[in-house]
């Protein structure tokens, strides 16, 4: 069957988490994509749920805090252990 290409925009740090999240799974983003064009034509609809609910104010900005972690790890303290980010936590109450 002859190929062709798709191009598909997203945001930087969605394509980061969605490359993260391939190669974790050991396939490709086009294998991935690809999957999800076959389940699309085999079942005749989108394979998951689309609703309009959107996450709360809160919600969103961790959720775009880390997408940014994700993109800008050296941007962010880390820690070694829990206790470490614990103790640091209680020693600024």
């Amino acid at each position: 069957m002859a190929q062709t290409n798709v191009n598909i925009r997203m945001d930087e740090a969605t394509k980061v988490a969605f490359d993260k999240f391939c190669s974790e799974i050991g396939i490709s983003v086009s294998s991935a994509f690809n999957i999800f064009a076959k389940t699309v034509v085999r079942e005749q609809r989108i394979p998951f749920e689309i609703t309009t609910e959107v996450p709360n104010d809160t919600t969103a900005k961790a959720m775009n805090e880390y997408y940014e972690m994700q993109v800008h790890p050296e941007k962010y303290k880390r820690y070694t252990s829990f206790k470490e980010a614990m103790s640091e936590v209680l020693d600024d109450a």
